[in-house]
């Protein structure tokens, strides 16, 4: 089979590799659609660990092919989408549903303590645990589940009130499927700062109430124009200095959530005090669990969630380092990668 390679750090290769058998618990997936992520980019670049060489991709769809003995839930023609963590189980974490915290992280295909072969591939082995139904979902939009999943799962951290305002900082294909999560679970005001004109253009159409662009002016002053107060502010850029501009416009009694991935051994600069007197949270956001996934998937199946208009690049295996090469340039949205072609 054909798989898009990181055989070193910026370095991709589409060679050929033996197509993976299943063990007694898994299933072989024929992957339909692989989306690009900015952790795949991580991997590329070096800033998150990994041995090369290792095949990225982690937010995908596909059909069941294959099974192994020990699986009875799901049988070939199964159409699925892929939980792309492999929770141990058995730590603390994981029985309180935080399988994102795991203590003994693998993942196929993204960010983990042991990273295994991911679904940048015409196949993919998995766990049968991992498979979520997709029914008549198109692998494209199924491929969403991931992503949508990590921002569900923050939605849950910010533990929004029906009504609340919500500044997001940042209209990546990120930003833009929080703005949806928001907007889902009952957020009334969210305001999206973003640079580019077209990415703004579509927070709009989404739902965004206001748009603006920071640089017009202090983040500050646009939404002291627009609303009274934020309840939670959101970053979604991954930048030491976004994070503390999101962090400057929460209220008092308000949530600053990081939900951007911050360059490894950065600080940020927090008054302590204000910290204290202001009841402020500054609260993390790490990946998914799986009952997030699962109510992504019936987010997408029900509707809830465009993706149609997030997808901008649609490409095949030997399209990977193109779509590298566009997110390095901020070119674009999401880049969607079909591995056994459309």
């Amino acid at each position: 089979m054909k798989s898009a390679v990181l055989t070193d750090e910026r370095e991709v290769t589409v060679s050929d590799r033996e197509r993976p058998t299943p063990g007694d618990d898994d299933v072989i997936v024929k992957i339909g659609a692989c989306g690009v992520c900015m952790t795949d980019y991580h991997l590329y670049h070096g800033t998150f660990p990994a041995e090369f060489p290792v095949v990225p991709g982690h937010e995908s769809a596909g059909e069941v092919v294959a099974t192994g003995d020990g699986v009875s839930n799901f049988e070939e023609g199964d159409r699925v989408a892929v939980f792309p963590g492999i929770p141990c189980g058995e730590c603390d974490f994981c029985k309180e549903g935080k399988q994102n915290l795991c203590e003994n992280t693998v993942s196929m295909g993204g960010a983990g303590d042991e990273i295994l072969d991911g679904a940048f591939a015409e196949y993919l082995r998995a766990p049968a645990q991992c498979l979520q139904d997709i029914g008549d979902l198109s692998y494209s939009a199924a491929a969403f589940a991931e992503p949508l999943a990590c921002c569900i799962h923050g939605v849950d951290r910010a533990d929004i009130e029906s009504g609340d305002t919500v500044v997001i900082v940042g209209a990546g294909p990120i930003g833009l499927l929080l703005l949806q999560a928001f907007r889902a679970s009952g957020a009334g005001t969210i305001i999206v700062s973003e640079l580019v004109d077209e990415r703004r253009e579509i927070a709009t159409q989404l739902g965004a109430d206001h748009v603006v662009d920071p640089s017009a002016g202090a983040l500050a002053d646009h939404v002291d124009e627009l609303v009274d107060r934020v309840d939670v502010a959101v970053e979604a850029v991954g930048l030491p200095t976004t994070i503390e501009e999101a962090h400057s416009i929460t209220s008092p009694g308000g949530t600053t959530l990081v939900f951007g991935v911050p360059p490894q051994n950065e600080s940020i600069e927090i008054d302590p005090f204000e910290l204290y007197y202001r009841e402020l949270e500054m609260v993390g956001v790490f990946a998914l669990t799986q009952n997030t996934f699962s109510r992504a998937v019936t987010l997408l199946q029900g509707d809830r969630i465009e993706t149609e208009r997030l997808v901008t690049d649609e490409l095949g295996l030997d399209g990977l380092q193109t779509a590298f090469d566009q997110m390095e340039n901020n070119e674009g949205l999401k880049k969607m990668i079909y591995p056994n072609g459309r």
